[in-house]
């Protein structure tokens, strides 16, 4: 985590999914919100899709958030020298969680938040599954949110952060990308 802490700081925030169409696009638009500018997301994927899911932007336009220039983009967009440098890196996807991410510089907080892909329901369905991966993402991001920063070191921060990976809509995998 970077070594600059304090009311002033703006933390800088990647949620990456293998695809980047809808777990970590749910949760860059979220943390935009709900950060309020003392946070900036960005998302990105391994093996993104291309696009952006048709029922994320749906979801997150019919809730009043702004997708404006959202799209699916590869995580090594944010592993070069003038990138953003994150404060805190965040797998939504059980894949992504398990395969070994670029070397990030400032050497981030890293946690797994991984919850199941609502893309993967089809059907009627898809719109209620979308609801929920967003509600998941909201409540684990609000609890990040309420984190008094600036007081915990390194080893409860860490803590913190995997507690939040285990609240409820947890998926299986465990561990952060590697």
């Amino acid at each position: 985590m970077s070594d600059t802490i304090g009311p002033g700081k703006t933390y800088n925030v990647l949620f990456l999914c293998t695809g980047n169409s809808a777990r970590s696009i749910l949760g860059e638009a979220i943390m935009n919100k709900l950060g309020e500018g003392r946070f900036r997301a960005w998302s990105a994927g391994s093996q993104p899709r291309g696009e952006v899911h048709p029922m994320a932007l749906s979801v997150l336009n019919g809730l009043g958030f702004d997708t404006a220039g959202m799209r699916s983009k590869s995580w090594d967009e944010f592993a070069v020298p003038d990138a953003p440098q994150f404060d805190f890196i965040f797998t939504v996807c059980d894949n992504a969680a398990g395969e070994t991410c670029p070397v990030w510089i400032g050497h981030p907080m890293t946690a797994h938040w991984g919850i199941e892909d609502p893309a993967a329901v089809e059907g009627d369905d898809q719109r209620e599954a979308f609801m929920q991966a967003l509600r998941y993402l909201q409540n684990r991001i609000s609890l990040f949110l309420a984190l008094p920063l600036a007081s915990l070191d390194e080893m409860a921060m860490r803590r913190k952060l995997r507690e939040i990976g285990q609240s409820e809509g947890a998926s299986v995998r465990a561990g952060a990308c590697e």
